[in-house]
């Protein structure tokens, strides 16, 4: 037994916010008799990496089972705050690191790689994603306009408050970017009569939203496609376009093409909505204490977060004016809360889901690593480690009458009212 380590380790559990106790390799105990979370280590190096804080690092042992978790992820979730050092924000600004990211950005940002990346992350089973996302399976931060609204109201109020601030009119040509299960698609198609075009990378979602078309009867006016969004044709261009929870996928090396293609896909005087995670810190990486290679190895690999400024000079570049930015940080918070709570609400059935497409380990692996992603994210949302943000933008005209105000050079009328008052102009 490595006396030191146990004895830092006992002042540490001394500080933590929440219970925790620990069962050591050799089978001692540490910890409050009533803890609220029990850790089971069955090595000294996995106990070592509690100590330093590595947080991220020990979610890793616990998916691959070299430590075991008892407790509610709430709890699970306020220990680990407590573990860290300090904020977990990456704050390396030597020119070398920079360099070197871009080029791993460049590296695995492929059409090739994308297409797997994705597919490794929502093609893991329908099924699972329905446990514990709400009925459209809305896979994005939902915008609790009213603080009483249920999960599934706040996710149809965020896709309506994505269609006002687009402004979506029967007969204009929508294009959504990434449309997962088709929430937005099919929304915008039956609420504001638009001709709507989804793409996803993810075969699963594909074919859920093609049959979701077929059973609505929606065939000529909505159409979805197994497309990569560099393969889209600029020549078919879009009245108003969304990307939802997709440029995270893009990659810092390709953010100038991908903001490029939109501003090829809008017609002049269009709208984009880019609604995405952002980084809290300016300068691009990833979250320390192993957070973020977690989140790469398990869930989401080849994310890539960039900061707000970031985002918007990298849309300015490709000509694109921003007219509106909303973060919606905290409403994500609560999502990922509900999701987390759903899912702990299900987690046997979940298990038994899993089991149906992968084998019994990698099916526990895929549970462990989803309950940690889910409250993790949440308890980053709260904190403002990472941000939400909805930017709107613009392609201007260059024609000065176009527009409510001389010089709007575009459909946005510079006030925000519209977005709030009357019925946003849906058809029913």
């Amino acid at each position: 037994m490595d006396t030191l380590l146990v004895r830092r380790v006992e002042s540490q559990l001394a500080q933590l916010p929440v219970a925790l106790a620990l069962r050591l390799p050799g089978g001692q105990r540490l910890g409050p008799p009533a803890a609220k979370v029990m850790l089971s280590f069955h090595d000294w190096t996995a106990l070592a990496t509690l100590a330093a804080g590595q947080v991220g690092r020990l979610a890793e042992d616990i998916v691959e089972n070299r430590v075991e978790l008892q407790g509610r992820m709430r709890d699970v979730m306020a220990i680990a705050r407590g573990l860290l050092p300090g904020a977990p924000v990456n704050s390396d600004t030597h020119w070398w690191t920079q360099v070197m990211r871009r080029a791993k950005s460049l590296a695995s940002h492929t059409p090739h790689k994308d297409a797997q990346q994705v597919q490794f992350h929502y093609d893991v089973s329908d099924d699972f994603y329905a446990l514990w996302l709400d009925r459209r399976r809305v896979y994005s931060c939902a915008y609790f306009r009213d603080p009483g609204m249920s999960l599934a109201q706040a996710q149809e109020a965020k896709l309506d408050h994505i269609c006002r601030k687009l402004m979506l009119r029967p007969g204009e040509k929508f294009l959504d970017v990434g449309a997962g299960w088709g929430g937005l698609l099919l929304w915008a198609a039956e609420r504001y009569g638009v001709t709507a075009t989804g793409i996803t990378l993810s075969k699963n979602q594909h074919a859920h939203v093609q049959r979701l078309i077929r059973e609505k009867g929606l065939e000529g006016r909505v159409r979805m496609e197994l497309r990569d969004y560099r393969d889209l044709d600029e020549s078919a261009a879009f009245d108003k376009i969304a990307s939802v929870g997709m440029f995270e996928h893009v990659g810092q090396a390709n953010m100038q093409a991908y903001f490029g293609k939109m501003f090829g896909l809008l017609k002049p005087g269009g709208l984009v909505m880019n609604h995405g995670i952002t980084a809290s810190n300016i300068v691009p990486g990833e979250l320390g204490a192993g957070m973020g290679e977690f989140i790469g190895k398990y869930i989401f690999p080849g994310g890539e977060l960039l900061h707000v400024s970031h985002v918007l000079r990298e849309m300015a570049t490709a000509g694109l004016e921003a007219v509106d930015v909303e973060n919606l940080r905290p409403h994500y918070a609560r999502t990922l809360w509900a999701w987390s709570d759903n899912l702990e609400e299900r987690v046997d059935q979940a298990a038994q889901v899993l089991s149906a497409t992968s084998s019994p380990d990698n099916a526990g692996r895929i549970l462990r690593a989803y309950r940690l992603y889910l409250a993790g994210c949440a308890m980053c949302f709260e904190q403002g480690w990472i941000c939400l943000h909805q930017i709107l933008a613009t392609r201007p005209d260059g024609q000065l009458q176009t527009g409510s105000l001389n010089g709007a050079q575009s459909a946005y009328p510079f006030n925000r009212e519209y977005m709030y008052a009357g019925d946003g102009g849906t058809v029913h």
